[in-house]
């Protein structure tokens, strides 16, 4: 098993600052998403943004991955490509980004409705969101990885959600993926005890139906078994004692949002 990176309070800084040039390119995205938008579009404007501003996209060539984005849409889970789709009303896009700044990685993944969303996807939606501030409020000293995905479980499956098993949080920010991993389940009091000096990605990945995926052929996107939709939000956060530190942030995407309304 690979061992944990343990970051200092230098190290720390330099992952936020990494997180939130993340935070920045989704408020970017959020700019420019929209119905008729093609997807592949918002790869091409991210990647622009992150260089612009001294960072490099950690998804790009991350194992082979083609693109510097990850968006998925509608029953995608996670992991989708990029593509000619043209962005259309009533569609959820999941947009998950990864930058390398100063030598860290910062990662955060957010779900934008489109349009006029029925009742049950805008639900889902914010349960999700719910259960990733849930896990946070998990994230501290002393606790364990199983009372964050405990957290998201309890959460989601008491409103009549799925919960995907298959893909995992993680630590991050001397790699994109460290070890322990984060999963979205759990038993209270079980799993690696978090300790200061962590740095996790925390990611609930929430289905509308059955918790069950498929894998595509392309080696890369994840759907749901029953093609019911599914949404993803992530933020990447420092243990702390008493309360987590989040380092990446949906404040700009919510402002570019609200100005769009």
């Amino acid at each position: 098993m690979s061992k944990i990176f343990y970051k200092s309070s230098e190290d720390i800084e330099k992952i936020r600052e990494s997180s939130l040039l993340v935070s920045k390119t989704l408020a970017e995205v959020a700019r420019n998403i929209g119905e008729g938008v093609k997807t592949i579009y918002l790869n091409k404007i991210a990647e622009e943004f992150i260089r612009d501003n001294g960072g490099v996209p950690a998804f790009l060539n991350y194992h082979g991955f083609p693109y510097s984005l990850c968006i998925s849409l509608n029953d995608q889970v996670v992991h989708g490509f990029p593509s000619e789709y043209e962005i259309k009303d009533g569609d959820i896009v999941s947009v998950d980004c990864g930058v390398i700044l100063n030598e860290f990685f910062g990662d955060s993944a957010y779900t934008f409705p489109i349009g006029n969303i029925n009742a049950e996807t805008r639900k889902l939606l914010e349960v999700t969101k719910e259960c990733l501030k849930l896990a946070i409020d998990k994230a501290v000293v002393g606790m364990r990885v199983g009372d964050v995905g405990y957290a998201v479980q309890e959460h989601a499956e008491k409103n009549g959600f799925g919960v995907v098993k298959e893909l995992v949080g993680h630590g991050v920010g001397v790699k994109l993926h460290e070890k322990p991993e984060v999963p979205n389940y759990g038993k209270r009091g079980s799993g690696i005890k978090l300790e200061e000096g962590m740095v996790i990605a925390i990611e609930p990945m929430i289905n509308a139906g059955k918790a069950g995926v498929k894998f595509w052929e392309d080696g890369w996107t994840v759907s749901t078994v029953d093609q019911k939709v599914s949404a993803h939000y992530e933020h990447t956060v420092a243990i702390k004692r008493g309360k987590a530190d989040v380092l990446s942030t949906f404040e700009y995407i919510e402002q570019v949002l609200k100005q769009k309304d």
